[in-house]
């Protein structure tokens, strides 16, 4: 048997494979392909204070090799999520991990508070990262003063584990890693969506309502596996990584490059079974090259 089993400090995952917030809604989404709680955690959708609408459509539109998305955080608040939906994927097996946030630090603060009083939610995914609303989000993640501000202010108030998600739209991801690091952050994930835009020619106009939006898919997987490598030596707290992983062999890549856990998104578009699949082909993997666990190829290439 493989050891697929990892940490994030003391909070232990029962293997490395969790969904990508915005892309499996809640959870119940997915249960009818598979059990969800056989997959080391899920990260639900983008959560805030207040219910948002989310943006005008078109706000989705496919590009070569991936997908522009600029759906803006639409959810119906934090009220509803504490009575409709808490109490179905409170019973999952599995960690379930909320992606929080805000326009104002303010609002993260408050948000993380009613979440620290949710039992069977371990930790929280603060978003600073989010490229697809007017307020808040990249606004924060994008600005190293900013940044800080915000981390500080929510490890102020949130008790448990704290995973910042990084955005790439910045000169220098490692500065920002290090910030949250430094302001006690349990763990980083990496990358939220590339800023892009397309052109409908025929209507000559931008395909997205927005203009841009957040490119991902296997489009951006180089560029997501250049910084959870450039991250993962900079900083000792653990790195998640995400960012265009569609097969197995994506993943171990990220392994490979310093990730301790993985993000699978834009992949359970094109097959809801991909989480599955893809822990399935790393376990194979594993056993193949006679690996007992799969802490044996995490940051393998920062060993040489």
């Amino acid at each position: 048997m493989v050891n697929l089993s990892v940490n994030i400090g003391e909070l232990r995952f029962k293997n490395p494979v969790l969904t990508a917030s915005g892309t499996c809604g809640y959870g119940p989404e997915l249960e009818d392909f598979f059990d969800v709680s056989s997959l080391g955690g899920i990260v639900v959708k983008g959560t805030t204070l207040e219910p948002r609408e989310g943006n005008q459509y078109p706000r989705m539109a496919e590009t070569p090799s991936g997908m522009l998305n600029a759906v803006g955080l639409q959810n119906k608040g934090i009220e509803y999520f504490e009575k409709h939906i808490y109490p179905v994927i409170a019973k999952y097996n599995t960690h379930v991990i909320i992606n929080v946030n805000g326009n104002t630090i303010d609002d993260y603060v408050a948000l993380s508070e009613r979440i620290n009083k949710l039992d069977k939610i371990p930790a929280i995914e603060l978003n600073i990262s989010c490229p697809n609303v007017k307020r808040g989000g990249m606004i924060f993640g994008t600005n190293p003063d900013s940044a800080r501000d915000v981390i500080r202010a929510v490890r102020a108030v949130y008790k448990k584990k704290l995973i910042i998600k990084l955005s790439p739209n910045v000169t220098n991801i490692v500065d920002f890693a290090r910030i949250a690091e430094e302001e006690g952050a349990d763990s980083v994930s990496l990358v939220n969506t590339l800023l892009g835009m397309a052109v409908d020619i025929n209507r000559m106009k931008p395909s997205l309502s927005t203009v841009t939006g957040g490119l991902s898919g296997p489009a951006i997987k180089p560029v997501a596996l250049r910084m959870v490598w450039q991250v993962s030596r900079a900083v000792k707290i653990p790195v998640i990584g995400m960012g265009g992983i569609m097969t197995a062999s994506d993943a171990i890549e990220f392994f490979l490059a310093g990730a301790t856990a993985v993000q699978i998104g834009t992949a359970t578009f094109i097959n809801p079974m991909a989480p599955v699949r893809i822990l399935e082909g790393i376990e194979k993997y594993l056993a193949d090259k006679h690996f007992s666990d799969i802490s044996e190829i995490i940051g393998f290439l920062n060993r040489n």
